[in-house]
Parts: structure tokens; C-alpha cells; sequence
């Protein structure tokens, strides 16, 4: 047990979630992911085992605090401390402001807002401790503007920048890295490929953004020397406007 060291990922999807698994699992990490259905994680869960990892996945509502707490005690009783969390939840949804719903604000919130939240304080309770320890909300476009159509999705996403930036400051100083990656772009997805094959199209040319690559940012953001942490960096494709 001492010698063993967990990532926590918080949506573990088929595209960035998993990648990011599978990145730190090739590195001898334990990778415990999580999706509201966890009978979806099991392709990824055999995936990882099949490559020599170890891997675990767990059915859990990330918006339930009480489910929250007890999925980080569970795997720091019975699998290994977690090293590193990942907040991976996306919750992209376009209403016009008139058709947007309370209830519908507050599903995206709850989902890529207030579970974050939740992520990072019970990873912050037993990485303390220790000392140390990485804390990662994968941010999106919307974390730095609102387009139209997007009022819910971009409030939740500045709410969770704004938790990341408040974390970072309070936990830096205690040996807990918290990064705020943004990524800016069409990741290379069955949604993607499915809804916008114009831009699916462009694969080739390096035009979307593959999965591998985020994952590799997300290892190289936990191996950064604690003199030279980065907070907030952006990943996007060269065709990308911004």
C-alpha cells in the first residue's frame, strides 16, 4: 500500500477521461474512474488491465456529496492514497436564454460546477496530510467566455475556474499542485465525428484535438518540479480562432 499511488478521474468517458486513465496507468498509477453508469467503464477498465495496469471503476452521481465522500475513503482504505484528481465532468448543453430552464441551470451547475467542487475538497482532506499532491478541473472554452446559447454551461465553467484559482492559492503553499487546464477545441470524439463531419474531416491535419495528447499535458502537469508549478495553461488545434 505504501508503495502504491491512485489517480482519481471524475467522468473517465471514452475520449479525455479515459486517455487520461490509460496515461497514468502506463505509469504504474492505479486508475479509479468513475461514471454515473459503471457498467460503460468496464471496456476501459479491461482496456488498462489488458495493457498490465490496474484499474477499478465505480458507478457514482459526483453531484451526491455523501457518494462523493465515501467513493475517496473507499479507495484510500482498500486500493492507495490518491496521488492525483482529475474533475473531468462536461455538461456542454446549448439552450437560447428564453429556453433555458431553472432546472436545466441547475443539472449544469450541479454537474460541471458544485461536483467539482466536491472532488476537490474531499482530495484536498487526504492529500493534506501529505503533503502533497495533484488536483486537475479540465476547463473548457466557455471558462473564459460566454457564447450565446451557453449561459448555463459557461457559468458553471467560470465557477469552477474561479474554485480552481481559490484552491490553487490555498493549497500551493501546502504542496498541493491545482491546475486549471483549458481546452479550446473539438476533441477527437464519436460526438464530434458523428455531429460535425466537416470539422471530423480535418483529423489529418491536425485539426481536432486527440485525446492522447491532453493526457499527456495532464502527466506533464503532475511532474512539474514545485518551483515552476503552472495553474492555467490552454491546449487547442493550430486551426482553432480564438
Amino acid at each position: 500500500m505504501a508503495d502504491r499511488k491512485a489517480i482519481l478521474v471524475i467522468g473517465a468517458g471514452d475520449a479525455t477521461g479515459g486517455a487520461i486513465a490509460k496515461r497514468f496507468a502506463r505509469e504504474g498509477y492505479v486508475a479509479c474512474m468513475t461514471r454515473r453508469n459503471a457498467d460503460k467503464l468496464q471496456p476501459l477498465v479491461d482496456q488498462i488491465r489488458a495493457e498490465g495496469g490496474e484499474a477499478h471503476g465505480f458507478g457514482s452521481d459526483a453531484r451526491k456529496e455523501e457518494e462523493m465522500v465515501a467513493l475517496v475513503q473507499k479507495i484510500e482504505t482498500e486500493i492507495a492514497p490518491i496521488e492525483v484528481a482529475v474533475f473531468n465532468i462536461g455538461a456542454n448543453v446549448r439552450f437560447g436564454i428564453t429556453e433555458t430552464t431553472a432546472r436545466v441551470y441547475y443539472k449544469v451547475w450541479e454537474m460541471a460546477c458544485f461536483a467539482g467542487f466536491l472532488m476537490g475538497r474531499e482530495a484536498a482532506k487526504v492529500m493534506l496530510p501529505r503533503g502533497r499532491g495533484t488536483i486537475i478541473f479540465t476547463g473548457a472554452t466557455a471558462s473564459l467566455r460566454g457564447r450565446d446559447g451557453f449561459a448555463a454551461f459557461a457559468g458553471a465553467k467560470h465557477g469552477l475556474r474561479a474554485l480552481a484559482q481559490s484552491m490553487a492559492r490555498e493549497l500551493w503553499p501546502k504542496g498541493i499542485h491545482v491546475a486549471h487546464p483549458i481546452i479550446d477545441g473539438a476533441i477527437d470524439t464519436e460526438f464530434i465525428r458523428t455531429n460535425f463531419p466537416a470539422r471530423y474531416a480535418t483529423k489529418d491535419q491536425g485539426g481536432i484535438v486527440d485525446p492522447a495528447r491532453i493526457a499527456d499535458l495532464y502527466w506533464q502537469l503532475h511532474m512539474q518540479p514545485r518551483d515552476a508549478w503552472t495553474h492555467e495553461t490552454e491546449i487547442r488545434p493550430w486551426m482553432e480562432p480564438w
